[in-house]
């Protein structure tokens, strides 16, 4: 069959399918893209010719539009992936940002940015990187660190072999994330004679790999003895759709379990074991537990800073860990037993192996009277009368409280983060979703966007301060234009709340985390006179302004009830108390000051840095 090279790749791309216990899904649903010269005359051409098979969605911005296929994946449960494709140059580089953030998130995403002549006819073209050093070097050399797998289609023959390794990688639970195919603008628009078998309807099994008898022998040993169990529970466990098979094991053999930013929602919020967020984000009843554990099972944790309190939240003495994860790098975090297997068959040979053991009781009640003392805060957080503006945790009790069970709520970045993780009281493995592996601002409405085109059939509240907001709203406009229907709580406090609070721990005082006029020293006047909600109608969204906690609740009704997306102001005070994690995040403080505050910050951080620990 005689096709370009363009048109070869959408072809193929809407021929895959991938397959998990028996039910089949297209792989790639779609694809985004912004044209230039670099990618309309062959990509472009060829997502016009084949629409049918490939349906194309206009995007506003490069970064954004890989931040929309990640918040897709990540609510396919990574079965589905959406396509990218930009101009060379900026629109290349632009996507640089969201591959890191598929990538270290673990989520699939093709990228297809298109590159210089393969030819070299005029040399040097628009947008192109000369580099001395050699002729094969472009700006798309910069998604290779931040992708796992990179290749550039310098011939047509060099395709179907980069296809099929582009599909093994994202298709792979233990090794996906960003996949870059650089594609050079003549070879796009190339024709070649392919063999039909390229277009052939293609399944990809996702595989479930099962655990070892003798790690699970390692494992049993090592729960069989403790007093003081505790279970991690991450992304990896929503992933795999061991939802379930967590919460019988759990109710079975009463271990609390303790939720990651990408875990949380493995248990409902009121399961008899469900102990909340863990560690710097995390609720102290969480971090209580994972102070005294003698045992800790993280099942689908990359165990990243946030959540083991920067190596500073496992204290006892003699802690074991128990590490269930289907990428060995992840399952050897720490040390203790491993079991490199699928999360759900790992859970259930793990609950078949310790059969007829439970916790401790006095360890089971122990979690039950600090998870219900944890509870009332977080009913005391949701309730605040804190006068106008409102607080922070009384938004995000709203939102809570009149979003249904199945609904979703968005975020990344700021303070929100980190009270949602310890508030947000989850009813659904889906209904929490915040982008915390890479924390990048201006996720929130393109991942949002992702996360409704993934399900429809969910309410999606995209939670955003307005330093992110400002950072990247444009996919505000693609919503409007797909009719793809989002609530956006716009959280207006003037300025990084969160890394001024941040700031304050350091002793740097706030320092360029307001937004404020300049008045000759520094930016200490008033607001910036900015109207986020006009901006937000300017790109086509519904607004609805509300001042205080009243208002919000009956704008947010009005906002769910609408069938367009709807952007809601309020305004809120940053500096207003939330509650505490009880836990520590490592951020060094300057070693030697004329400020008094920031000495008084070092001799705190001299004295929490001693805590930190090397599991071995």
């Amino acid at each position: 069959m005689r096709l370009t090279v363009g048109q070869a790749l959408v072809r193929f791309l809407a021929a895959q399918w991938s397959e998990r216990d028996g039910r089949e899904q297209r792989f790639f649903p779609g694809c985004f893209g912004i044209f230039g010269h670099g990618n309309v005359a062959g990509i472009g051409q060829a997502l016009l010719e084949y629409g049918e098979e490939m349906p194309y969605y206009m995007a506003r911005n490069e970064q954004a539009m890989v931040h929309t296929a990640s918040g897709f994946a990540r609510m396919s449960d990574r079965l589905s992936a959406l396509a990218c494709t930009t101009s060379i140059g900026p629109g290349a580089t632009n996507m640089v940002t969201g591959a890191a953030l598929a990538t270290i998130n673990r989520l699939p995403v093709l990228l297809l940015p298109g590159d210089v002549f393969a030819t070299r006819p005029a040399n040097p073209v628009l947008q192109e990187l000369e580099d001395g050093r050699s002729h094969d070097v472009s700006v798309n050399d910069c998604f290779k660190p931040v992708s796992k797998y990179w290749d550039r289609i310098n011939r047509p023959e060099q395709l179907p072999s980069a296809l099929m390794a582009a599909m093994r990688v994202l298709t792979d639970p233990a090794e996906t994330g960003a996949v870059t195919l650089a594609l050079p603008q003549d070879v796009q628009a190339e024709a070649y004679d392919w063999p039909e078998e390229l277009f052939a309807r293609r399944v990809w099994r996702i595989p479930r790999p099962l655990p070892e008898a003798r790690d699970l022998d390692d494992a049993c040993a090592l729960l069989q003895a403790a007093e003081r169990p505790l279970i991690v529970a991450g992304g990896g466990v929503i992933y795999s759709g061991a939802t379930d098979a967590l919460h019988a094991f759990a109710e079975r053999t009463g271990i609390p379990v303790a939720e990651t930013q990408a875990g949380k929602g493995s248990l409902s919020w009121d399961h008899p074991s469900a102990v909340g967020a863990i560690g710097a984000t995390g609720s102290t009843a969480a971090n209580a537990l994972a102070r005294d554990a003698d045992v800790v099972v993280g099942i689908g944790t990359r165990y990243s800073d946030f959540t083991t309190a920067s190596h500073s939240l496992f204290q006892n003495p003699g802690v074991r860990f128990v590490n269930i994860n289907v990428a060995r790098a992840d399952a050897f975090k720490l040390g203790g037993a491993t079991i490199v297997a699928d999360a759900r068959e790992a859970i259930t040979a793990l609950d078949a192996a310790l059969a007829g053991w439970t916790a401790p009781d006095a360890h089971r009640e122990n979690a039950r009277d600090l998870t219900a003392r944890w509870n009332a805060v977080v009913d005391g957080a949701y309730a605040l009368d804190h006068g106008d503006p409102p607080a922070q945790s009384r938004i995000i009790g709203i939102v809570n409280e009149e979003s249904g069970p199945r609904d979703v709520v968005v975020c990344a970045a700021g303070s929100m983060p980190g009270d949602l993780h310890r508030l947000w009281r989850t009813r659904d493995p889906k209904g929490y979703h915040v982008e915390y592996g890479y924390s990048c601002m201006g996720y929130e409405i393109a991942g949002g966007l992702g996360v409704k085109m993934a399900d429809p059939s969910r309410e999606v509240f995209v939670m955003v301060g307005d330093g992110s907001y400002l950072m990247m709203a444009q996919e505000l406009t693609t919503a409007v234009a797909e009719g793809i229907k989002l609530v956006v709580v716009l959280v207006q406090n003037h300025g990084y709340a969160s890394i001024g609070n941040l700031s304050e721990t350091v002793g740097a005082d706030r320092f360029g985390t307001r937004h404020r006029v300049r008045t000759g020293t520094g930016l200490d006047g008033a607001p910036i006179p900015v109207d986020l909600a006009a901006n937000a109608a300017s790109l086509g969204a519904d607004v609805l302004r509300a001042t205080g906690a009243d208002e919000f609740r009956a704008a947010l009704r009005k906002a769910a009830a609408s069938p367009r997306t709807t952007v809601v102001h309020v305004e809120t005070d940053p500096l207003a108390p939330a509650p505490g994690s009880d836990a520590w995040w490592d951020v060094p403080v300057a070693e030697t000051s004329r400020r008094g505050a920031t000495r008084d910050a070092r001799a705190r951080y001299d004295d929490a840095k001693k805590a930190q620990r090397r599991y071995l």
